[in-house]
């Protein structure tokens, strides 16, 4: 019988430290990046080498990104993805969780999503999936 009460107390609280914005997103998301044309071309991510022509890598909502694509004989590509506020999702938090579900959700960085709506080089895949795509200015040789 206790084993039963510490188990409903867990999973009460644990219910209780989630907001809207970590339950549907969480505070990283999935991003597949692509360098358009250039499948030899090497992809840094946040100063890291990630791989070449396409990669994907977990990143947190809450920190823009800084793409940057590689490739002997071509000049170096830098790009720059902004964030934007995740406001459906806050408005959900604050009417389901109150100011803990703020609390969560700004503390966790799930308010915060690639800005898809004004750079139109981000596609939205769903809530956890989003691709990038970095143009190349570089002619084939």
């Amino acid at each position: 019988m206790k084993r039963a009460g510490i188990i409903m107390t867990i999973l009460f609280l644990s219910l209780q430290f989630s907001s809207c914005g970590v339950m549907f997103g969480g505070s990283r998301y999935n991003g597949t990046f692509l360098a358009n044309g250039r499948p030899n071309a090497d992809i840094y991510i946040n100063g890291e080498k990630s791989g070449q022509g396409e990669v994907t890598k977990i990143l947190k909502r809450n920190r823009p990104v800084k793409v940057e694509i590689k490739e002997d004989g071509c000049e170096p590509v830098t790009k720059n993805f902004e964030n934007a506020f995740r406001t459906g999702n806050f408005i959900l938090s604050v009417l389901t969780w109150g100011i803990l579900g703020i609390g969560v959700d700004l503390g966790t960085g799930a308010s915060y999503k690639p800005d898809h709506r004004n750079d139109p080089s981000i596609t939205k895949l769903n809530d956890k999936n989003f691709r990038f795509s970095i143009d190349s200015n570089c002619e084939d040789q």
